[in-house]
């Protein structure tokens, strides 16, 4: 019986360093811009993707929610942050829809299952990469007004962008996979 109550807690230690260390690399994945076409990127959704497939939807959602959880208690997490704002003001900003997106996104590309089938795959992580942009657009029209063209403003100049990040993914998925297995 003590060695199943060690063994747990041991589980639950891994998993917490694991979403503490999954939190802090997006984190840096949000302060880092590459120049691209037409707008700047940030490797966000690219890590959530890979934090979904590598870590699963339990440990992955874990992870994201303590993010957004950093980032709402006012930890300068979020891309743009500090110069934009930090906390709760930053949170229910024009980006929230987005960051919440975070939330599905993990949970779907955390759901799926993987194979070789790169073409499979790139839908998979195309499907989950929407919701980001789909809430995103929503909170946006929202807050700013439907009359505004939210497509314009809240999806189309990041597309080019998604498209790459989801072909890395694509790409990468053996080597994703491969994380898993120490999960």
């Amino acid at each position: 019986m003590e060695l199943v109550k060690s063994l747990k807690q041991s589980k639950l230690v891994k998993y917490i360093f694991l979403a503490l260390m999954g939190s802090i690399i997006l984190a840096i994945s949000s302060k880092i811009r590459i120049p691209f076409y037409p707008v700047p990127m940030t490797m966000q959704t690219l890590i959530v993707l890979m934090i979904g497939i590598a870590f699963g939807w339990k440990l992955g959602l874990a992870t994201v929610s303590l993010y957004l959880f950093e980032g709402i208690i006012g930890l300068p997490v979020f891309s743009g942050t500090p110069e934009k704002g930090i906390g709760l003001i930053y949170f229910t900003g024009p980006t929230m829809g987005y960051l919440l997106g975070f939330l599905v996104a993990v949970y779907i590309s955390g759901k799926f299952k993987y194979d070789s089938n790169l073409i499979k795959t790139f839908f998979k992580l195309f499907f989950a990469t929407s919701f980001i942009y789909l809430l995103g657009m929503i909170w946006l029209g929202n807050l700013i007004g439907w009359d505004k063209p939210i497509f314009q403003l809240g999806a189309q100049p990041f597309l080019l962008a998604e498209l790459f990040k989801i072909l890395i993914a694509t790409f990468a998925i053996s080597q994703i996979k491969k994380i898993k297995k120490l999960v």
